[in-house]
């Protein structure tokens, strides 16, 4: 079995920083494309960034600059480093990845973390 564990979220004070972590547990093979999301009350769930295994990053156009996502490949762990955040940042973050399992190395399933709470308020 896989597991997606996040931890890092809170609140913030606008123009503030937060770093969001996820490490994967299991008895994995291979970790390829991860990524974070996120879903604001009332809102669908959106791609803020993503990461190949060989590190090239993309980022949703409300974060570019401000947000840095990376990752650590031997501790099978992603990263997301918020700066100078807003309050329309608030919402409930989810790290994603595609993983492929020891026991069936040839299947990749996209894991998604249970989600942290982010929330930017004065």
């Amino acid at each position: 079995q896989v597991q997606l564990v996040e931890s890092g979220g809170g609140l913030v004070q606008p123009g503030g920083s937060l770093r969001l972590a996820c490490a994967a547990y299991g008895r994995i093979f291979s970790i390829n494309d991860m990524g974070w999301y996120r879903q604001a009350p009332g809102k669908e769930r959106e791609l803020v960034a993503a990461i190949t295994s060989g590190g090239s990053a993309n980022y949703a156009d409300s974060v570019k600059g401000r947000f840095t996502i990376s990752r650590d490949n031997a501790k099978k762990m992603e990263y997301l480093q918020m700066n100078s955040l807003k309050p329309e940042d608030t919402a409930v973050y989810y790290c994603n990845a595609d993983i492929s399992s020891t026991g069936a190395p040839w299947r990749v399933t996209s894991y998604w973390g249970q989600g942290t709470q982010v929330t930017v308020s004065s």
